[in-house]
C-alpha cells in the first residue's frame, strides 16, 4: 500500500513540475519584444535608377556654333564693331573690318579667340571681345505630332517640351521611344522617351507610329 502511495505522490510532483515549466515558458514568451511590422502603406519604396548613358547631352558651356545661330559681339571701346551677327550657311560670320570669321563648330570662347586674332592682325592693338548666343538655330519635329515643323530652340528644351509645342502626340504616336538626328549626323538614333530627354539646337526629332 505504501508503494502505491509513493507512486501516486511521485506522479503528482511530476505533473506540478510540468505546470510550473509551462507557465514559466509562457511568461517569457509574453515578455519577449515583438518585431514591429510596418503596414504596407508605410513600407519603404524600392529605389531604381534607369541607365541614362545613351541619352543625348547638351551642355550650354560647350555649345558649338552652327549656321542659323545669332550672336552678339561686343568689342570694348569700339562701338562700330559691336553688334548682332548671324552664322551664315558657310559657317562664318561677316564681321566689320576683318571680313569672314570662322564660327561653326566652335565654342563661344573659341569664337572670341578667333575674333581677337583677326582684329589684332593690323586693326586693333589689344582688342577686348565678348560674345554670347542670342538665339539658337531651330530644331525640327516630324512624325506623329499634331503640328510638325520647324520651331525656335530655347535653352533646356526636352523632347516632351518640343512635342507640346508641336500640338502634342497624335493618337497613333509611339510615346515610349523617340528618334533624334543630331546636326551634322547622317542617320537618326533611337532613344527611350523620358521626361529629361534633351534636345539640342539643329536636332531633327521624329515621333514614330505605334503598332496596335
Amino acid at each position: 500500500m505504501s508503494s502505491r502511495l509513493a507512486r501516486r505522490f511521485a506522479a503528482s510532483l511530476g505533473f506540478i513540475a510540468l505546470l510550473v515549466c509551462t507557465s514559466t515558458a509562457m511568461a517569457q514568451s509574453a515578455a519577449a519584444p515583438v518585431a514591429a511590422i510596418a503596414p504596407a502603406s508605410q513600407a519603404q519604396p524600392v529605389s531604381s535608377q534607369s541607365d541614362t548613358s545613351n541619352l543625348p547631352t547638351y551642355a550650354g558651356s560647350e555649345y558649338r556654333l552652327g549656321p542659323g545661330d545669332k550672336v552678339r559681339v561686343i568689342v570694348f571701346g569700339e562701338e562700330s564693331l559691336t553688334g548682332e551677327f548671324v552664322v551664315a550657311g558657310n559657317g562664318k560670320v561677316a564681321f566689320p573690318l576683318v571680313g569672314d570669321v570662322q564660327a561653326a563648330n566652335l565654342t563661344i570662347p573659341q569664337f572670341q579667340d578667333n575674333l581677337v586674332a583677326a582684329l589684332r592682325n593690323g586693326y586693333l592693338k589689344e582688342p577686348r571681345v565678348s560674345a554670347e548666343v542670342l538665339t539658337y538655330r531651330p530644331y525640327y519635329i516630324l512624325g506623329e505630332v499634331n503640328k510638325p515643323g520647324e520651331y525656335p530652340y530655347s535653352n533646356g528644351l526636352t523632347v516632351l517640351n518640343a512635342v507640346a509645342t508641336a500640338g502634342g502626340f497624335t493618337y497613333r504616336a509611339q510615346t515610349k521611344r523617340v528618334f533624334i538626328r543630331r546636326l551634322n549626323e547622317t542617320s537618326e538614333t533611337a532613344y527611350e522617351l523620358r521626361s529629361e530627354t534633351p534636345v539640342a539646337p539643329g536636332d531633327t526629332i521624329r515621333i514614330g507610329e505605334r503598332f496596335f
